[in-house]
């Protein structure tokens, strides 16, 4: 009985211990639970934040970036052609060599014919016999109508130095022409520059075997080409044939000279469009008084695009476009969703492409929307969300 006294103060602290030891796992197990339930709470809500696309919107332009169209084009001389003999012979002398400037009459080269030259002399000769033939056949007509009249020939005599003056007149006429053929044949031994230009072939030389004509076996002597003024020759697609009008104005350029712009004018087209290529041939006429602008050059053909209306059009970014069956879409946002609009394509800018309907410049267009998109789906702005990030 003497111990109970000394035991109950133990067993006290010890009920205090074990009491503490419960509330304190009491309270770790309290804020454990709350503390996963916050996590829970937290992980759903970035969750739910992430699955939000974010999208980043831009408004469309009003005007179009660029009201021209821009082709390549062949450079081609305004007049070329290949000078080719009259007369068959031996090159005698030649007076210009490739890259010489030569005015209309400049005697290019001599063409030695020695046979010409024999036939020519032979039918001048044939010409003076026939002539001499004819003033005694006009003496014999003269002589014969007058002897007719006194009654002292008959009239066959007549008839008959008609005849033989007649025929020796022919006989003259067929003589001249052919002396007056030879002697342009003969004319034709000096070739002689058809207009202004610049030599860019020579091909043949002092002694060379030299053929009349164009025929398979003829070649060419010289090649002259003016290029005061050149043609340059581009392909117009189909769907810009607007552009084309006879007497418009063009610039081209060439990479050659960066900067340098050569004023021309659209003068001509073949008024069919390609069946193959699906483009109109076009002429436009460009002033070369310094001569950069070279036959056979590559070069860039500038054309106004004509207002066709759209006066209401707004460009957008290519990347901007949605292509559905249904026809060409872009994603707007409306009320923090998308909203896919159909749009009427215009013009195609390369980066940007021309919007005739369906949009205006006031409209929120997303860039780059994933092909999953649909209509209402929850979107958020890039610019808000950088702002949500923000510490």
């Amino acid at each position: 009985m003497a111990d109970s006294p000394a035991a109950s103060p133990l067993s006290r602290r010890g009920a205090i211990a074990l009491a503490a030891i419960a509330l304190l796992l009491g309270l770790g197990i309290y804020f454990g639970v709350r503390g996963r339930d916050a996590a829970e709470t937290a992980l759903a809500e970035v969750t739910q934040e992430t699955a939000v696309p974010t999208v980043e919107v831009v408004h469309p332009e009003g005007q179009p970036p660029d009201q021209q169209i821009v082709l390549p084009g062949n450079v081609q001389a305004f007049e070329d052609t290949p000078i080719y003999a009259r007369a068959s012979g031996y090159l005698k002398r030649w007076y210009f060599d490739i890259g010489a400037a030569v005015k209309r009459g400049d005697l290019l080269a001599e063409i030695e014919s020695p046979e010409l030259d024999q036939q020519a002399r032979q039918a001048r000769a044939d010409l003076a016999t026939a002539e001499a033939n004819l003033a005694v056949a006009d003496s014999n007509w003269k002589r014969n109508q007058a002897l007719f009249k006194n009654g002292w020939v008959s009239a066959q005599a007549r008839d008959t130095a008609l005849g033989a003056y007649n025929a020796a007149k022919t006989t003259v006429a067929s003589k001249q022409a052919d002396d007056q053929r030879l002697a342009q044949m003969q004319a034709y031994e000096k070739v002689y520059a058809p207009f202004d230009g610049i030599i860019t072939a020579r091909n043949t030389d002092i002694g060379a075997l030299i053929d009349a004509g164009a025929n398979a076996s003829a070649r060419a002597l010289f090649r002259l080409s003016s290029i005061k003024k050149v043609r340059v020759f581009i392909a117009v697609p189909e769907m810009d044939r607007r552009a084309v009008r006879t007497g418009a104005a063009a610039s081209v350029t060439l990479d050659e000279f960066p900067g340098t712009v050569f004023p021309g004018k659209v003068v001509r087209n073949s008024n069919a469009i390609d069946p193959v290529s699906r483009t109109l041939n076009v002429e436009i006429d460009a002033d070369n008084p310094d001569g950069k602008l070279l036959p056979g050059a590559y070069a860039f053909v500038h054309l106004a695009l004509p207002d066709d209306g759209h006066a209401a059009s707004v460009t957008v970014p290519a990347e901007a476009l949605i292509f559905r069956k249904e026809g060409p879409r872009v994603a707007l946002v409306r009320d923090g969703k998308a909203k896919l609009v159909a749009i009427k394509i215009g013009r195609d800018y390369g980066n940007k492409v021309e919007v005739v309907a369906g949009l205006g410049p006031e409209d929120e267009v997303i860039l780059d929307p994933s092909d999953s998109l649909t209509d209402g789906t929850t979107v958020r702005l890039r610019s808000e969300a950088l702002v949500r990030s923000a510490p």
